[in-house]
């Protein structure tokens, strides 16, 4: 993962993909996809879809995304409170 493409505002996203098998239709199949991309157009992932739409035979039912930033700032949580006698 690249410093420079995570201070360009790419996350982390992971796509869980539905897709018909090509010898049973009715039966669904999944596959996770992840890789850094810019969020919220997504071109790596449009580039992906648009290969296996193209190329491969299982034809997709959905496409679930979720993505999340990696550089935040430090957050400060209290967890829990001890007290002593």
């Amino acid at each position: 993962m690249s410093l420079v493409q995570q201070l360009r505002n790419y996350r982390l996203t992971t796509a869980e993909i539905l897709y018909h098998l090509p010898d049973h239709p009715a039966v669904l199949q999944s596959y996770i996809w992840q890789e850094l991309d810019l969020a919220p157009i997504f071109p790596r992932l449009q580039q992906f879809l648009d290969f296996w739409t193209s190329n491969l035979d299982g034809k997709l039912h959905s496409v679930r995304v979720g993505s999340a930033t990696l550089i935040t700032p430090p957050k400060w949580q209290h967890q829990q409170e001890l007290t002593l006698h």
